[in-house]
């Protein structure tokens, strides 16, 4: 049977008003991965649009690089375990 995921850090997740801008090394990040294509179209495989709308507007104080971070960069980051009631569950290790 698995237990809790082993995190570091439960991060809770912000809003914003409006949409945010992602920063061009995350855009690049993606793109690279295959996570939005050439036009910057987000696709992210399971989520819905209405809730990649949301995404969009939600932000993170990330606790690994000490600055707040677009809910969008946090989620396809290697310590993104799982968000769960408005938190992020975090691996914490170092990047």
């Amino acid at each position: 049977m698995a237990d809790e995921l082993d995190r570091k850090y439960e991060v809770e997740i912000q809003e914003r008003e409006g949409r945010q801008k992602l920063p061009d090394p995350v855009k690049e990040e993606l793109k690279a991965s295959g996570m939005m294509d050439e036009k910057g179209k987000l696709k992210l495989k399971g989520v819905s649009p209405k809730m990649l709308k949301r995404m969009k507007q939600e932000f993170v104080e990330c606790p690994v690089l000490k600055e707040d971070i677009h809910f969008i960069q946090c989620f396809v980051c290697p310590n993104f375990q799982s968000r769960v009631m408005g938190k992020v569950l975090c691996k914490g290790d170092k990047l």
